[in-house]
């Protein structure tokens, strides 16, 4: 059974930037690694973007925290992952992704981070989860930039999804 937090919807905390109806949005997309395995994360069916498709844990960068203090704080919200569990935080490249569906242009800041632990509780953001390896994605309905961010963290190549 996955283990879940109460349900809650997004209000903009003070000094936040609310990016939902936002043309480009910047945002924080980050793999977490626990061994040889990394975190895919069911998104809720009540999300408004890529409801109950299979992403990494993320979030708008929108307040005044840096890269580092913005991961730490989408860890333990989304996975109740603390910074004692942190090993290490690489940034990859940063790259923009336009989804026309959405009306939207992602400027996606990728980030592989490696816990020392496995143990997850989701927010409301998210339905279930599974901890896989890099290459293991087929089968799994996922968001459109997924592939690309574990391809260039893991040097797999970037085949179109199942």
């Amino acid at each position: 059974m996955t283990a879940m937090r109460d349900e809650e919807i997004f209000k903009p905390k003070p000094g936040q930037t609310d990016y939902t109806n936002v043309r480009w949005a910047p945002v924080i997309n980050c793999i977490v690694k626990y061994g040889d395995k990394i975190l895919i994360v069911k998104r809720s069916s009540n999300m408004k973007f890529y409801p109950g498709q299979w992403n990494c844990i993320g979030g708008f960068l929108d307040d005044d925290k840096n890269l580092e203090e913005k991961v730490k704080e989408e860890m333990f919200e989304e996975l109740e992952i603390e910074e004692k569990d942190l090993i290490s935080m690489r940034l990859g490249e940063i790259f923009d992704f336009d989804d026309p569906g959405l009306g939207k242009t992602w400027i996606i800041h990728p980030v592989l981070a490696e816990v020392k632990t496995d143990k997850v509780v989701l927010d409301w953001e998210g339905e279930d989860y599974r901890w896989i390896k890099p290459d293991e994605l087929t089968g799994f309905e996922i968001t459109p930039s997924l592939k690309k961010i574990i391809a260039d963290f893991f040097h797999l190549p970037e085949t179109p999804q199942s």
